[in-house]
């Protein structure tokens, strides 16, 4: 007879990511990675926490400070920055941008589709690429 028990839940990379990034979100300052885990309801090992923000900083999603003998985290983006910097990453991995971008502005529904078009047309009346700030005296 097979055995049906079934062990936690196995999350994915991104979830974890965004976990950690919703987290830091929540700190009144820089964070060590232990607050992190505690945070989290301590379901995750510490060596985790680590891996997830080390990844985190490569991606250029967090920062980070000395803070003694360890470290105090702080993020950089939220997570609508970090799913951004993923999409750009996946389109420059890719030869033909024109053919990817128009295979995915083809699959919008009716109103992804308009709200893009009314980034784009505010990004063209501004100079700006869509989600950028304005510049010291713009508003």
């Amino acid at each position: 007879m097979a055995d049906h028990r079934q062990g936690p839940r196995r999350r994915g990379q991104g979830e974890l990511e965004a976990l950690v990034l919703s987290a830091l979100g929540e700190a009144d300052g820089p964070a060590t990675a232990g607050w992190v885990q505690e945070r989290l309801g301590g379901d995750l090992a510490y060596t985790t926490v680590i891996t997830i923000l080390t990844r985190l900083l490569a991606k250029g999603a967090v920062t980070r400070e000395r803070a003694g003998r360890s470290f105090a985290w702080t993020p950089a983006s939220d997570q609508a920055g970090l799913a951004a910097h993923r999409m750009r990453k996946v389109l420059d991995a890719e030869s033909d941008r024109e053919a990817v971008l128009a295979s995915f502005v083809t699959g919008l529904g009716p109103d992804d589709e308009r709200l893009l078009r009314d980034l784009l047309g505010q990004s063209a009346g501004t100079g700006r690429s869509p989600g950028e700030s304005p510049g010291e005296g713009e508003v």
